[in-house]
């Protein structure tokens, strides 16, 4: 695959979060993008979402939404990338 690191599996998973990221909870952000693993995280705050992009290898979803609690990212549903359901429907995200 071109642009694939040998031996990484690249996911991405999008959560739909309640309350606006703080700029606590902004700075903590900073530091999961530090973690190792974690390739990318980009926010869309029309949709009130944020899409992490990682290496499955190193770390699973739970993981991922593990990491985005601890900063203080009020996750409140995890947002289907692939499906024949209205997106408005998002699943409930475990906690």
């Amino acid at each position: 695959m071109a642009g694939m690191i040998e031996g990484m599996t690249q996911l991405d998973v999008v959560y739909r979060y309640g309350l606006p990221p703080t700029e606590a909870v902004l700075l903590a952000l900073a530091r999961v993008r530090e973690v190792y693993g974690v390739r990318r995280l980009a926010f869309d705050e029309a949709q009130k979402s944020v899409r992490v992009e990682y290496d499955a290898t190193r770390l699973s979803e739970s993981m991922i939404q593990q990491l985005l609690r601890r900063a203080g990212l009020d996750i409140v549903a995890i947002v289907p990338l692939y499906s024949t359901e209205p997106a408005s429907e998002a699943q409930p995200a475990s906690k």
